[in-house]
């Protein structure tokens, strides 16, 4: 038996069905013709043939109903293969095509069928890809653009001028983009978990209304329940996210942050106004950044860490004023760095921060010396992790994290 399904009053409502297909069309919102249908070998089958109809009440909105009908095999006498059919329609010249109203009722509804439930608003002049999913109770702003294949599960909801790249996901209860000045852009394939707050106006009191201010985020990203990203706060910067990043839950990240790719940010993360990290950095539970700390590829954030200074690209620091604790081992393994690297990574930090030579002199001296190191500048790791702590001292930086001194005894 096949079933199909429709929101909304029953009057205006007819079913289409074919070889292969069964479903609801509403009238008032099909561009279908009864010719067009019937060309298309398409039957409009009458109320009175359908099987059985029951309407009931929903428990939380009582002035709507919903239309159930059941088409049995029998119904349908005659059918046509409606693949068949659209095979054959493809075969003729792109003139013939476009000057047919098959041929422009094929394009912009069966192979790109948009689904909006009846509860939802969605203006007009929002534009919506092919195969978009709008479920109920959702809106959709005038600036909106939905790529293809993009899905907005029930009470979520679009606004401003926001973009959202292919195959999109908006969980219930989500808002994406605000109807302030500025975009919101979002590349394919990301996920927008459950009440998230992204790309909405920034908390910084040095913002003033009406500067344009932006938030770019890129591909595969999993933004979680309770997220909030904000834009950015002055029109000539921009709140950024790269590409494959997990975001869990309840995470915060402020105005003017960058992130990079491939980034594990744990539950309760939190990254003040323009915090810059890196790639494949990992943080624990509870670790809050402080505004303007540059957080350094492959490093490692232990829970509940209060880092308020530069980390290093391959550290791992923890405690309240998170100080350095150590390589960050098992990442550099996991992120594929061979025996070699591992081993000179760790010989270079031992001899930089847990050099117990009085001789050796400070951090800076030491660092100089290990730059003028000839074995060791034929490691492009142990170069990059040089050239990363250098760079913690450079104007408008915070310094770097506090480390413990060692001594002979």
């Amino acid at each position: 038996m096949a079933r199909a399904w429709w929101s909304g009053s029953l009057s205006p409502a007819m079913v289409l069905c074919t070889s292969s297909m069964v479903s609801y069309l509403p009238i008032g919102r099909s561009p279908l013709s009864l010719h067009t249908m019937s060309t298309l070998g398409m039957q409009v089958l009458p109320t009175s043939h359908w099987r059985s109809i029951s309407l009931r009440r929903y428990g939380d909105c009582p002035g709507s109903m919903r239309a159930r009908a059941v088409a049995v095999e029998s119904d349908f006498p005659e059918k046509r293969d409606l693949e068949q059919q659209m095979e054959q329609l493809s075969s003729r010249s792109t003139h013939e095509q476009a000057d047919s109203p098959i041929g422009t009722a094929l394009t912009s509804v069966l192979p790109g069928f948009k689904f909006l439930h009846a509860t939802a608003v969605v203006h007009p002049d929002a534009v919506l890809g092919e195969g978009v999913v709008i479920s109920a109770f959702c809106t959709v702003g005038p600036g909106v653009t939905l790529g293809n294949g993009c899905k907005l599960h029930a009470g979520s909801h679009i606004c401003g001028n926001t973009t959202l790249g292919d195959h999109c996901e908006v969980l219930n209860g989500a808002v994406v983009g605000s109807d302030i000045p500025g975009c919101t852009v979002i590349g394919h394939r990301n996920t927008i978990g459950y009440n998230a707050v992204v790309g909405v106006k920034c908390q910084d009191m040095k913002h003033k209304e009406g500067d344009e201010c932006s938030l770019y985020i890129g591909n595969n990203n999993d933004i979680r329940e309770y997220v909030s990203i904000h834009r950015s706060s002055k029109p000539n910067d921009d709140t950024v996210i790269g590409d494959d990043n997990l975001i869990m839950g309840s995470c915060h990240i402020a105005h003017d942050c960058r992130l990079g790719n491939h980034n594990i940010l744990a539950n309760g993360t939190l990254l003040g106004g323009h915090v810059m990290v890196k790639d494949y950095v990992h943080t624990g539970g509870a670790v809050a950044v402080h505004q303007f700390c540059h957080i350094d590829s492959y490093s490692f954030l232990a829970g509940g860490s209060m880092v308020d200074r530069d980390v290093p690209m391959y550290m791992m620091v923890s405690g309240d004023r998170a100080e350095l604790r150590g390589l960050n081992l098992e990442g550099l393994r996991r992120c594929g760095f061979s025996d070699l690297e591992v081993k000179s990574i760790r010989r270079t930090y031992q001899k930089l921060f847990m050099n117990s030579d009085t001789e050796a002199g400070g951090l800076e001296d030491r660092l100089a010396t290990l730059e003028l190191n000839e074995e060791l500048a034929n490691v492009p790791a142990v170069v990059s992790m040089l050239k990363s702590v250098r760079n913690c001292f450079g104007e408008k930086r915070r310094g770097i994290c506090k480390f413990r001194h060692w001594s002979s005894v």
